[in-house]
């Protein structure tokens, strides 16, 4: 972790003791502190950004931190905020005052928990003004303390990038993915000023992904869109990139397919309720955020449906519900019904609700119907709202438990969640089902997207595939004998 400065500390704690929160440890608010600033370095939320704390918080109760440890940390958080807010309205009141490194106030250490460059000094040759735009800028990162205007300072590119995917209803991973571009932009323009850059900048970080980073043909076409929405809907300009930078064509990539076998063998090595999400995703052929998205009201025992909302692009499907998984389901939702009353019991606020059905129906996030199908085993303490509600499992425990279930069971492919969907995909295939059925299972929008299973599956023919040099001499004398050019005078 991070050491903090004494410009911060003492502040800080001063603020700690004067709230009356000392008997509970100094040393505990502090540690939180260095937690959060670790937190927001390692996933590059903006310190000062009040949403970063509920993404914080989040990530401790995927930790199994106690309701009352992350009331703490919340405690520690905001005390940072109020500390930061003073430290800026100090550096903004006097004339001759210097504006406030971010690197001096956050901490002592090399590296800064801003995405910005550790040194700021400026090499040969740069202006006094390039000098000053990279404190300014560095602090804008650290605290938000740039320009009034939104999209005059980085800080307010974030805000403004948020606000405009919010508006189109794109999926938070969405944001997550653009943010961590442009955050790596501004890095890499080493102080310069969003009103400052042009398509030359843009040109000259694509060609430093693919030259210097040597980074695959996704990740540059990711980069290449993240630029483009920042520029047409955040900077206002020209994304004027002409052929310098080529669009990178992707390689036709073969998914790993498991036997049926290899999934047994995994499954059987994964406890409750990991065992059911993997089935379900190699039954369904789910994603893995459909699956731990997935709801009681999403079940259909009657008609053996599983109904998906909002999958990838904000579709709804529905799948066959596999009858053999229909016990292990009733089993599940009798877990599900046993922990929303001890919920009720203990004064939480239900479920979180997607959008805005949480205002619409105030009931419904304790009604079984909107209960989460996997939910989480920790509480989340909502801070803006002062709410406790609870979330579904989480990604990564997921994750975690699947690899350990993999080594124990010693399949030699890598696998992910995302493997089962394949193996589904090609499985059905195998058994002769049409493309666009899978299509339709899968929700894939064009079936040249489910055509890549078929070089999973070997080809059925009236003979086995065979190489020419293999062939029987009663077939080469058969095609030492064919004429091609009467064959094609034939054919006129």
């Amino acid at each position: 972790m991070k050491n903090l400065s004494k410009k911060l500390e003492i502040p800080f704690l001063e603020l700690v003791d004067s709230r009356g929160l000392s008997s509970r440890g100094r040393g505990d608010y502090l540690k939180w502190l260095r937690y959060y600033l670790d937190f927001c370095a390692k996933y590059h939320n903006p310190p000062r950004d009040r949403d970063s704390l509920p993404l914080f918080l989040q990530k401790l109760a995927s930790k199994g931190q106690s309701a009352e440890l992350q009331k703490q940390a919340s405690d520690s958080v905001s005390i940072y905020y109020d500390v930061v807010a003073g430290l800026q309205s100090k550096a903004g009141g006097g004339a001759g005052q210097t504006h406030i490194n971010a690197q001096t106030v956050v901490c002592s250490k090399e590296k800064c928990t801003g995405s910005i460059p550790s040194s700021h000094h400026s090499p040969s040759g740069r202006s006094a003004q390039a000098t000053r735009r990279v404190a300014r800028t560095s602090s804008d990162v650290a605290f938000g303390g740039g320009d009034d205007e939104l999209g005059k300072s980085w800080d307010g590119c974030y805000q403004l990038l948020k606000e405009e995917i919010g508006l189109r209803h794109y999926s938070p991973n969405t944001f997550k993915t653009y943010r961590n571009w442009v955050v790596q932009y501004q890095v890499w323009l080493k102080g310069k000023l969003p009103e400052d850059v042009d398509s030359i900048d843009a040109r000259g970080f694509l060609a430093h992904l693919t030259l210097d980073r040597d980074v695959a043909a996704s990740t540059q076409n990711q980069a290449f869109n993240a630029l483009l929405f920042l520029y047409r809907h955040i900077l206002k300009k020209e994304y004027d990139i002409g052929d310098s930078v080529p669009r990178a064509r992707r390689t036709v990539y073969i998914p790993v397919v498991l036997s049926r076998k290899e999934v047994d063998r995994i499954i059987e090595r994964l406890g409750v309720p990991y065992s059911l999400i993997i089935q379900l995703l190699y039954g369904c052929g789910l994603r893995m955020s459909e699956c731990l998205n997935l709801r009681v009201g999403d079940l259909n025992f009657d008609q053996c449906i599983l109904t998906v909302h909002r999958g990838k692009g904000g579709k709804d499907r529905t799948v066959p519900l596999p009858r053999i998984l229909v016990l292990d389901l009733h089993k599940q939702l009798e877990r599900v019904e046993a922990l929303m009353r001890k919920d009720e019991a203990a004064g939480y606020n239900g479920v979180f609700m997607p959008n805005a059905l949480g205002r619409k129906w105030s009931g419904a996030a304790k009604d079984v119907v909107w209960q989460w199908l996997f939910p989480a085993k920790m509480i989340t303490f909502v801070p803006k709202s002062g709410e406790h509600r609870r979330y579904h499992v989480h990604e990564t425990g997921l994750q975690k438990a699947l690899r350990r279930a993999v080594i124990g069971s010693g399949v030699k492919k890598r696998v992910t969640c995302h493997t089962f969907r394949h193996s589904f995909a090609s499985h059905l295939l195998r058994a002769n089902y049409d493309i666009r059925t899978i299509q339709q299972l899968l929700g894939h929008s064009d079936v040249k997207t489910t055509m890549i299973y078929t070089h999973t599956v070997r080809s059925r023919t009236m003979k086995e595939m065979e190489s020419p040099l293999d062939f029987s001499k009663e077939i080469v004398e058969s095609l030492d004998g064919f004429d091609g050019a009467v064959l094609g005078e034939n054919y006129k």
